[in-house]
């Protein structure tokens, strides 16, 4: 098997997709008069692995995606090809595109340690374009770069990938006529609409019921018409293949770590660092605030915990905190932090951006279930008033006292479990609840 991986084709302002760039080279490498396979004849293509890399980087386009085409095919055949479709389709006359092309001649489940590792951290962390160089050099994998070659990196990354990760799901990528590229795509919203029934909870984040989008429909001038997510192969191609548009030019089922959290690094708050993602459990500090542009704040401080015998395990210090944020576009998840209430005690997930945590989901551990409050006299039902330091409450007109603030029950709009922001603004890597498998009750985005 020969692995092609590239990454860094695409621009903000021209278009263009790595994926439909790796696509291209699937497809010549199947053509006959291009593609050479082990026995002659076309080159037979397994799989493109769709790698979605660390979403803080700041180098990035929208999703940060790097590919590997899995064939097998001559290895220097293979790099010719790759590189002449790069050289033609990539948008490096924006000088923030700098593709980068990396070619092994050995199957993708033997990619040495060093690369799989690279991987890993290259969806958590932020890697040096010299690390993936010495990387490549180290492995005498062929490769090839524009401008500085950034894109090697994300390459390199997507090579090791599938000796790495694991719980991989779908997309079926819909790809328009170039001359249409650029221009509003005609996609039938209610055919949309109903295919993500059919195909639902298998095929996910299609659309966002509660506001109306079709999320699989982008708004870039690249090529893509509209891609489909999903655990299943079969159930993301069905749900493509009943979607009323314009003429689908080609299409293509990709292999991704979307959807499955692999960004998310166990932490405490005392260890966080900007430009990574976390999962941090802690305590409700200050009511949420929502600020101007509809942005809603608070703080989130972390406690130390204990093994039960009274012995302090490994946390955060008492009174250590950061800075958690539900941004406008999040849409109705701010109404569910802003339901926090001082002393509920949470899981928060997100990306941490200028010492502030960027809520993708948090998890309700304990809520606050009353509050203490100034009591009211039993006779006339006025609030009472203190009395003096330590000597409690005191009604002036009917002389009854109280001891001390009374206990009452809170109405709350919360229930433990897990929340997440809705289908329009997730993040490509993040893991929709519908998807199973957390460790609490889950109240999922439609």
């Amino acid at each position: 098997m020969t692995v092609v991986a590239l990454d860094d084709t695409d621009s903000r302002e021209r278009g263009m997709c790595t994926t439909y760039v790796a696509s291209r080279i699937a497809e010549r490498l199947c053509h006959p008069a291009t593609g050479e396979g082990s026995e002659g004849g076309a080159a037979c293509v397994r799989r493109i692995l769709l790698v979605r890399l660390n979403p803080a980087v700041e180098y990035k386009t929208r999703g940060n995606a790097a590919l590997a085409v899995h064939v097998d095919c001559d290895p220097d055949r293979a790099f010719a090809i790759a590189r002449a479709e790069l050289e033609s389709l990539a948008e490096t006359a924006d000088e923030r595109t700098n593709p980068g092309l990396v070619v092994a001649d050995h199957p993708a489940d033997a990619i040495p340690e060093s690369a799989a590792r690279f991987a890993r951290r290259a969806i958590r962390e932020h890697l040096d374009i010299d690390d993936a160089a010495a990387l490549v050099d180290r492995h005498g994998y062929r490769s090839w770069h524009a401008g500085d070659g950034r894109g090697r990196i994300g390459a390199l990354a997507a090579l090791g990938s599938w000796r790495e990760l694991e719980g991989w799901t779908y997309e079926q990528i819909a790809y328009r006529e170039p001359q249409r590229w650029g221009t509003t795509r005609d996609v039938d919203a209610e055919s949309v609409f109903a295919a993500a029934d059919r195909g639902y909870p298998e095929a996910w984040d299609t659309v966002d019921r509660g506001e109306s989008e079709t999320v699989c429909v982008p708004h870039t001038p690249g090529p893509i018409l509209y891609g489909i997510r999903g655990d299943d192969p079969e159930t993301v191609r069905r749900v493509a293949a009943g979607i009323e548009s314009e003429p689908v030019a080609s299409s293509r089922l990709f292999v991704t770590n979307q959807g499955t959290d692999v960004h998310l690094r166990e932490g405490s708050i005392a260890d966080v660092r900007d430009g990574r993602a976390y999962r941090l459990d802690g305590r409700v500090a200050s009511e949420p605030e929502t600020r101007r542009g509809g942005h809603v704040f608070f703080t989130l401080e972390g406690e130390s915990s204990s093994d039960g015998e009274g012995n302090q395990e490994r946390g955060d210090v008492d009174g250590l905190s950061i800075e958690c944020a539900a941004f406008e576009p999040t849409k109705r998840f701010r109404d569910r932090v802003r339901a926090l209430r001082v002393g509920d005690r949470i899981t928060a997930c997100g990306e941490v951006s200028d010492g502030t945590l960027k809520l993708e989901k948090f998890a309700v551990r304990d809520l606050v279930r009353s509050e203490r409050v100034t009591p009211t006299c039993s006779d006339c039902g006025r609030t009472m008033e203190s009395a003096g330091r330590n000597q409690g409450y005191r009604c002036r007109e009917c002389d009854t006292d109280a001891p001390g603030k009374a206990e009452i029950p809170l109405e709350r709009d919360l229930e433990e479990g897990w929340y997440e922001v809705p289908p329009c603004a997730r993040r490509h890597i993040a893991k929709p609840l519908v998807r199973g498998g957390f460790d609490a009750q889950t109240h999922v985005e439609r």
